[in-house]
């Protein structure tokens, strides 16, 4: 549905992007996520046709971007991270307004406004002003003017920035109810949201795809990796030897606590607990604990990427 080829954007000498490569199925929801600065909202105008690339390709359902943009209008809803909303216009009104400057066929103008409204449930706000709503509502406002030419293929650019925990609850619901109707691309930098609502994930940072998989996938490639979380009377004795010792990738100490990542091996975890002992470090704490987004991310983000 959607296909990215050597994707590249400079600003100057600054390299936003570097040579992306990715693509996207008919259907999916996918979350392109990565830090802010990582190069998302770069790449999402991109394929939205909003900007042109310095080097690369993009198609979208066989059609290119930059050659045949008409046509991948068609296809697309955006919502850029700002809702490009009307602040005088009533809610209607806007919806209808957008729905005939996208070239939607007249005499289905009406129906597809009233699907967009019953989709983003804004039945009880429509023949309001658009300035007079929430931040939510707005938001809402700003996915139904994505929806309301009912395009095969939506670009949200972080649709819950700025939002309390409740809008955000109702968004990612929203989000989740499109599964199946259209080919969702999330771009975000809240990890709850990717977990919330997307199949697989596209991974960014400083410009570069460093991971590219289904959330399951992602979690066990990384279980090839373990973590012990240990409680010690007297850490700074075991640090340094921890840091050096076989099997073990990582010692991140905050006070008496230590998490350490190790390679899986049980005789590794016998190795750090005997340290522990030998070196009447004191232990009073160690379990296991499960690796997850946040730590997943982190790692990426850091470190550069999956081997």
């Amino acid at each position: 549905m959607i296909e990215v080829k050597n994707l590249t954007k400079l600003y100057g000498e600054r390299v936003a992007i570097n040579n992306l490569n990715f693509k996207v199925r008919k259907g999916e929801i996918v979350g392109f996520l990565g830090p802010n600065g990582a190069g998302k909202s770069t790449t999402m105008k991109i394929i939205t046709g909003h900007m042109a690339p310095s080097q690369g390709q993009v198609l979208v359902d066989g059609f290119d971007v930059f050659e045949q943009p008409i046509e991948v209008k068609k296809r697309i809803g955006y919502l850029p991270e700002n809702p490009p909303v009307y602040m005088d216009m009533f809610v209607k009104d806007y919806l209808t307004f957008v729905a005939n400057l996208k070239g939607v066929n007249k005499k289905q103008i009406k129906e597809l406004v009233e699907k967009a409204i019953e989709k983003t449930n804004l039945q009880d706000v429509s023949k309001r002003m658009i300035q007079n709503l929430s931040k939510g509502f707005r938001q809402r406002v700003g996915i139904a003017q994505a929806l309301v030419s009912d395009p095969e293929i939506l670009i949200l650019d972080e649709p819950t920035v700025g939002l309390d925990p409740k809008q955000v609850a109702e968004i990612r619901k929203l989000i989740q109810s499109l599964k199946g109707q259209h080919t969702v691309v999330l771009s975000t930098h809240i990890l709850p949201e990717v977990q919330a609502t997307c199949e697989r994930i596209i991974i960014i940072n400083q410009g570069q795809i460093v991971a590219e998989d289904t959330l399951d996938s992602l979690t066990t490639r990384m279980q090839g990796s373990k973590r012990l979380h240990l409680r010690i009377r007297k850490v700074n004795g075991v640090i340094e030897k921890l840091n050096k010792m076989a099997g073990v990738t990582s010692v991140q100490v905050n006070g008496q606590f230590m998490d350490v990542d190790y390679d899986g091996e049980e005789n590794t975890v016998e190795n750090i607990s005997k340290l522990i002992v030998n070196d009447d470090a004191g232990l009073l704490e160690l379990r296991h604990e499960n690796i997850g987004l946040e730590d997943i991310f982190i790692r990426l983000t850091s470190e550069g990427g999956l081997q």
